[in-house]
C-alpha cells in the first residue's frame, strides 16, 4: 500500500459538460423528511427508549415534518414495538405519513408489511447496496445480480401491498435507495431505478421516490451536484418519480452538497435536526431550512422556539448541541469582538431609525427573535470586547443611553474589571460597575443641599441661580453663583470656595421612564486642569439637578483618576 495521501484516489468526475444547476436558485422548500427516528437513532451511544422516540415524534410533528421516517421494524423486536405503538395508540396524524426502512430481503419485507398494518398513510422505503466498492467488497456480485434483488425486492412490496390494500384503507407509496448512490456508476445508478420504477408501475399520478443516497461523502458538493443532475437528465422514468436526497457529512459538507443537489433538480430532503447521524452525521435539516429562511424562503418548518427543539434534542438523544451550531448554538447570537459589538449595535440602531423592512444588521443573518432568541445575551463583554460592547449592553438591557465619546472610558473601566475577574461579564455585572463608577461616587465634593431658581431681568434675559452647601476637607462650605443656566450657575458657584479650572465640555440627557414620576439621566463631560477629559452621570426627577449631580460626580472621578 501506498502512504499517506498517495493511497488515495480522487473522486470520479461526471461527463456533464453542459450542466446547469450552477445558474440554478433555491426558491422553494423541498419534501422534507426526517430520519431522526431511524438513522439519527441508530448512530446513538444508547438508542432512545420507547417514551423518548415519541416525544421527539411529537416534536417533529410540531416543527412541521409530514413525512417521518420512524425506524426500522424489521430489525429489532425494540423498533416494531415503537412503531405497534405509534399506529395502535393513534399517535400519528392524519397528515402526517410515516416512513418505514428494510432491506430489499423477502423475510423482512413481509415482516415489515406485518408491523404497518393499521396505520393510514405509509412509505415503504426499501433498499439495496450498488455501490463498485460494495459490490466487490462485500457482495462479489455484478451489476445484474444487484439489480435482480431490487426487482425482485420491488415486486414482492407491490403483491403485499395489493393485498393489504384489499383489506384496509391504509395508502402506500413506495421508495427506492440504491445505497451508496454516490459510489455508483451513474450510468448504473440510472439504469437500476429505471427497472425498479417500471416494476413498481410507477406512474405521473402515482409516483414512487428514488432516494439517492450520499450514504459515505467521498466527494466535493459540485461533483455530487453533477451526480444529481446526471441523473435527473437520464431516467426515463422521470416524470414517474421524485427525485429525493440523503446526504452524509464525511467530509463536513453535507448542508452544502444537498444545497447544490437541489440546485441540481432534486425535490425532497431526508436529514435530521442537527445533523445528528452515523459517523460524522446526516444533513442538518434546522441548518438547511433557515439557510432558506434568510434568503427569504419559506422553508414550511417552524423552528421559531430552537431552545425548546434544542433541549428536547439533547433530552432525547443525550447528545449536545454544539455551542457554535448554526442557528441553535448557545454562543451564535453572541459578539465578543469589539468592532463586531460596534457593528451590531449601529446595525440595530439603523433599523429603528429608519424602519427598514428587511433585517440589515452586520454580523448576524438573521433576526435572533425569529428563532425565540433575545437580543440579551448577543453582545457578551470580555476582555476583548470593545468600547461599543457595554454601552450596547446597557442601552438594551437598562435603558441608560450614554452618549458615543463616552463609549471608551467606560468600556476600559469594563476590561479592567474582565482582566481582574479573568472571564466575561454578565449583564447585570456591568450594570453594578456602571453604578459603582458613576453613582457611587462622593468624595473629595459632597453636595448636601442644593436649590435652583429662576429670574427675568429687565432685557427679559432668563437667570438662574444656584444655592447650596458643599463637604470637603471635612467641612461644610456655602456656595452660590449665577449664570445664563443651570450648569454655567453651579460651575461660578463652585469657584467661590476654590473648585475651578473645571470646564464644561458637552452634555446629553434622557428620561428613564415615562409619566410624572420619570427620573432623568443627564451625561457631563468636562475637562480637568490636566487637560484629560471626564464623564460624569446625574440621576433625578429634575432634569437641572440631574446636570448638577453629573457635574460633581465628574470632579469626584477625575480626582480619584488623578490620585
Amino acid at each position: 500500500m501506498k502512504e499517506g495521501y498517495q493511497k488515495y484516489r480522487p473522486f470520479p468526475s461526471v461527463d456533464l459538460k453542459d450542466r446547469h444547476w450552477p445558474d440554478a436558485r433555491i426558491e422553494k422548500a423541498p419534501i422534507w423528511c426526517s430520519v431522526d427516528l431511524r438513522d439519527g437513532n441508530q448512530a446513538l451511544v444508547n438508542p432512545m427508549n420507547l417514551e423518548e422516540k415519541i416525544r421527539f415524534f411529537r416534536t417533529l410533528v410540531a416543527i412541521g415534518f409530514k413525512e417521518i421516517e420512524v425506524g426500522f421494524p424489521s430489525a429489532s423486536e425494540t423498533e416494531y414495538e415503537i412503531l405497534r405503538t405509534l399506529i395502535e395508540q393513534n399517535l400519528i396524524p392524519d397528515d402526517v405519513t410515516i416512513q418505514v426502512l428494510v432491506q430489499a430481503r423477502p423475510h423482512l419485507i413481509r415482516k415489515t408489511f406485518d408491523a404497518i398494518h393499521g396505520a393510514k398513510n405509509v412509505i415503504v422505503h426499501f433498499y439495496n447496496s450498488t455501490s463498485t466498492l460494495q459490490r466487490k467488497v462485500v457482495f462479489k456480485s455484478d451489476m445484474q445480480g444487484v439489480i435482480d434483488i431490487a426487482v425482485e425486492g420491488a415486486r414482492l412490496i407491490r403483491q403485499l401491498t395489493e393485498e393489504e390494500m384489499k383489506n384496509s384503507d391504509i395508502h402506500i407509496r413506495y421508495e427506492y435507495s440504491p445505497e451508496s448512490f454516490s459510489g455508483t456508476e451513474p450510468e448504473n445508478a440510472v439504469l437500476i431505478c429505471d427497472r425498479v420504477l417500471e416494476e413498481l408501475g410507477a406512474t405521473p399520478d402515482n409516483k414512487v421516490i428514488l432516494n439517492l443516497p450520499n450514504t459515505v461523502e467521498g466527494s466535493t458538493p459540485n461533483h455530487h451536484a453533477d451526480q444529481i443532475e446526471y441523473f435527473i437528465r437520464n431516467l426515463k422514468g422521470r416524470d414517474s418519480a421524485i427525485i429525493s436526497l440523503h446526504p452524509h457529512n464525511d467530509r463536513g459538507e453535507g448542508v452544502a452538497a444537498t444545497e447544490l443537489g437541489l440546485m441540481a433538480g432534486a425535490e425532497r430532503v431526508e436529514g435530521t435536526l442537527f445533523g445528528n447521524g452515523e459517523r460524522t452525521g446526516n444533513a442538518d435539516i434546522v441548518t438547511l431550512a433557515l439557510n432558506m429562511f434568510t434568503q427569504g424562503v419559506d422553508p414550511e418548518l417552524d423552528f421559531h422556539d430552537i431552545k425548546h427543539i434544542r433541549e428536547v434534542y439533547e433530552s432525547c438523544t443525550h447528545m449536545k448541541v454544539h455551542e457554535r451550531h448554526p442557528y441553535a448554538g448557545e454562543l451564535v447570537f453572541t459578539a465578543f469582538s469589539g468592532s463586531h459589538q460596534d457593528a451590531i449595535k449601529k446595525g440595530v440602531d439603523y433599523m429603528h431609525e429608519h424602519e427598514s423592512e428587511y433585517w440589515e444588521v452586520p454580523y448576524l443573518p438573521i433576526d435572533p427573535a425569529d428563532v425565540g432568541r433575545q437580543y440579551e445575551p448577543i453582545i457578551r463583554i470580555n476582555s476583548q470586547s470593545g468600547k461599543g460592547g457595554a454601552a450596547f449592553i446597557m442601552q438594551q438591557n437598562f435603558g441608560y443611553v450614554m452618549p458615543k465619546a463616552m463609549y471608551p472610558e467606560f468600556g476600559a473601566a469594563v476590561k479592567a474589571a474582565c482582566d481582574e475577574a479573568g472571564r466575561e461579564l454578565m449583564p447585570q455585572e456591568i450594570f453594578e460597575l456602571f453604578q459603582q463608577e458613576y453613582f457611587g461616587v462622593d468624595t473629595p465634593y459632597n453636595l448636601k443641599r442644593y436649590k435652583l431658581f429662576e429670574e427675568n431681568n429687565a432685557d427679559d434675559d432668563t437667570v438662574v441661580h444656584f444655592e447650596g452647601t458643599i463637604r470637603f476637607h471635612h467641612k461644610d462650605h456655602a456656595i452660590s453663583g449665577t449664570g445664563n443656566g443651570p450648569i454655567d450657575a453651579f460651575f461660578r458657584a463652585l469657584s467661590t470656595v476654590g473648585i475651578h479650572d473645571y470646564h464644561f465640555v458637552s452634555y446629553s440627557e434622557h428620561a428613564m421612564t415615562t409619566g410624572a414620576d420619570s427620573k432623568a439621566l443627564s451625561y457631563i463631560e468636562i475637562r480637568t486642569p490636566k487637560g484629560n477629559t471626564v464623564f460624569g452621570v446625574g440621576r433625578d426627577s429634575n432634569i437641572s439637578l440631574a446636570s448638577i449631580k453629573g457635574i460633581i460626580c465628574a470632579i469626584n472621578r477625575a480626582c480619584r483618576m488623578d490620585k
